[in-house]
């Protein structure tokens, strides 16, 4: 059983940014960071399969803005390199999670650096530029309201709204260190935000083509490959009905109730396996275990 839980774990671990070797979330000793052991942020985010789910349906959801898309069309290499992009998006969000304060403020610099470089013209002629303060506020949401459906669904549906809203106000910490402005603080916030966002958002050729590259993605070995297309289909499943009929990704409740119980029959096994993840990590450096 050991050999199969290090199997399992090292292929988990290889599709996270801690694959990329760039943070040590061990040390230095007693840094809580930006939130802490006791935070909402730390058990949301904490929790792998859920975390994953809801990262694919952010993303389809983030590109039904025609200025987030352009962005990733015109400055992301996603068709070589979904993989990378995927374990770059994991390594800030659990760097800013759980890694030490000079981690975090590390990987916020760099994305900030980062985000003054992408500029340009969406194809309806708007310019874009990722600095964008409200452009942060719509990534940030799609994100991290994504995150908590995944979590709801996937890891404890009984979390108290008082505590969803805690999460909110918690995370948007990061989004506004980034530059985003006007950010939804509670669970109620984010509900009024999407709907009055929905008039913005549109599908279009290219929406269409990155969600076929990443229905096409290869997975990262055999083993993975069942477990990334139940993922990738339960993504899809936790959209909005909105977004994903504007996405053209439809699923009959019959596969969506399979999809459901894969997921809930296999998440406790990779929770089982992980026991050198990011939240473990984080824990050791806090001398928690």
């Amino acid at each position: 059983m050991e050999a199969i839980r290090r199997r399992i774990e090292t292929q988990v671990m290889s599709l996270t940014g801690l694959s990329l070797g760039q943070l040590d979330l061990e040390n230095p000793k007693g840094d809580p960071g930006l939130f802490g052991p006791d935070s909402v942020s730390w058990r949301v985010h904490g929790d792998f399969p859920s975390m994953l789910v809801g990262g694919i349906s952010a993303l389809l959801l983030q590109l039904l803005h025609p200025l987030a898309l352009a962005g990733v069309w015109d400055h992301s290499n996603f068709r070589q390199d979904l993989l990378g992009r995927l374990r770059r998006t994991s390594q800030f969000i659990s760097g800013t999670t759980f890694g030490a304060t000079r981690d975090a403020d590390w990987l916020i610099d760099k994305v900030r650096t980062i985000h003054l470089q992408v500029v340009g013209s969406a194809a309806d002629g708007r310019p874009y530029a990722a600095s964008d303060p409200d452009l942060l506020t719509w990534v940030h949401v799609a994100e991290v309201s994504s995150f908590l459906a995944a979590h709801l669904r996937y890891r404890n549906p009984h979390m108290p709204l008082a505590e969803q809203d805690a999460y909110y106000a918690q995370i948007a910490l990061i989004a506004e260190r980034l530059g985003a402005r006007n950010v939804p603080r509670s669970h109620q916030q984010v509900s009024d935000y999407l709907q009055a966002m929905r008039p913005h958002l549109h599908c279009d050729a290219r929406s269409q083509e990155v969600v076929q590259v990443l229905l096409d993605a290869p997975a990262p070995s055999r083993l993975a490959k069942p477990m990334g297309s139940l993922m990738l289909r339960a993504g899809i499943d936790l959209l909005p009905p909105w977004a994903s009929a504007m996405l053209d990704l439809h699923q009959h409740p019959m596969q969506r109730r399979l999809i459901r119980l894969g997921i809930s029959s296999t998440a406790p096994v990779l929770r089982w396996a992980m026991r050198d993840g990011s939240l473990q990590r984080a824990r050791r450096r806090m001398g928690l275990g």
